[in-house]
């Protein structure tokens, strides 16, 4: 599969009504999957959108998540920082990536196993652009 850079969107708690919405527009499958979804179901924000994808019968793939207003190190939202370039894929020079990108930056979450089974990370580089990666776990 190698690797694919898609575009995320950071939404400040409506991203499921934004990604539905997006659905109508372009057609397609949606999945959208909740801090809950994800084994946090106690977290304050449990309900918010923790990663949803949204992929058309024209090809493009569209991301989207709710602002984590409680990450540390994150930079605060406002309009402008909306957007999140996302790495994917089963590639591992991925990982080499995020530590380049990570240089002069703040990593925000550290690259690791999640409870999907993947590696997950993401970081805000040197010039305040903030990077999504998921390493596909071998199966």
């Amino acid at each position: 599969m190698g690797s694919q850079l898609n575009p995320c969107i950071t939404f400040n708690g409506n991203a499921r009504q934004a990604m539905e919405f997006y659905r109508q527009v372009f057609g397609g499958e949606l999945e959208v999957g909740t801090i809950a979804d994800f084994g946090s179901p106690e977290a304050p924000n449990a309900d918010k959108v923790m990663h949803s994808r949204l992929d058309t019968p024209g090809g493009y793939t569209l991301m989207a998540w709710d602002f984590p207003d409680d990450r540390p190190g994150h930079p605060p939202y406002r309009p402008g920082n909306d957007v999140a370039l996302f790495l994917g894929g089963d590639d591992g020079e991925l990982r080499d990536f995020f530590h380049k990108l990570a240089e002069g930056g703040v990593v925000t979450l550290p690259l690791e196993r999640q409870v999907w089974g993947d590696e997950a990370g993401s970081v805000v580089d040197k010039f305040g652009i903030t990077w999504m990666f998921n390493i596909s776990a071998q199966r």
